[in-house]
């Protein structure tokens, strides 16, 4: 869906499709594929057919570029809250990110954040004229979870990028950030049934790291029952830092 949206760090979220597969234990508990089960969409697995949207669906992002031009004011949108942008698969993929990319040169009052569990991806699936000169209305991230998967984030500074920032969604475990080349790291437990709450300690040493790095700190939520059940209050205050992108 495209949409306005409830998340901390974003103004808009656009999905140019609706699913993916599951890739490592942050998916476990994935909201995305609970709530396509829930609208009744198997859309989950390698092997499972994608939802795709129309010319409406794709026409949403230009009405907020234009209101943002009016207001002179950047948005931020979240690609893709319920698919994953580098996921591998079929041709059927490939020309819906060919789209994504048009989309994306059309609004440059849009400051589109691809997150992906998949960077490794990236330099291949985007446009060569963004690898020889990086867009600076695209940011890239990657989710980590625990020090097994460090390894996307090395694959993400390889990537040419205005922005690079990394979802700590869910935290599962401390992490010793290698921050050299990022410019954004957002920290946030996991919601819904089955939910896994982080240690306060591992998010205060995240925003330690990332305030002797240089690097902005978003905490997004504790997580729980519901997303906001238990807050956005870290050692008493809100984090809401943004790169300067």
């Amino acid at each position: 869906m495209s949409e306005q949206t409830g998340i901390s760090w974003c103004d808009h979220t656009f999905n140019p499709w609706w699913g993916c597969v599951k890739v490592s234990p942050a998916c476990d508990h994935c909201y995305a594929a609970s709530l396509a089960h829930r609208y009744g969409f198997d859309v989950w697995g390698k092997d499972a057919p994608r939802r795709w949207f129309g010319a409406e669906h794709w026409r949403e992002p230009l009405k907020w570029n234009r209101a943002a031009e009016k207001t002179g004011a950047r948005r931020r949108v979240f690609c893709a809250s319920m698919a994953d942008v580098f996921e591998a698969g079929s041709s059927d993929l490939d020309g819906q990110r060919a789209n994504l990319w048009a989309l994306i040169e059309m609004t440059p009052m849009l400051d589109w954040l691809l997150l992906t569990k998949r960077p490794g991806n990236i330099a291949r699936m985007t446009p060569i004229a963004w690898n020889e000169r990086p867009r600076q209305n695209v940011w890239f991230g990657t989710t980590v979870e625990s020090p097994d998967y460090l390894w996307r984030v090395y694959q993400l500074i390889m990537v040419h990028a205005a922005v690079r920032f990394i979802s700590y969604e869910p935290a599962l475990a401390d992490v010793a950030w290698p921050l050299d080349g990022i410019h954004w790291l957002i920290a946030g437990g996991e919601s819904g049934n089955g939910c896994r709450p982080p240690q306060s300690t591992w998010l205060q040493s995240a925003r330690d790291q990332c305030q002797a790095a240089g690097v902005a700190f978003h905490f997004k939520q504790w997580g729980g029952r519901t997303p906001k059940v238990n807050g956005r209050l870290l050692d008493g205050r809100t984090w809401d830092e943004f790169p300067q992108g």
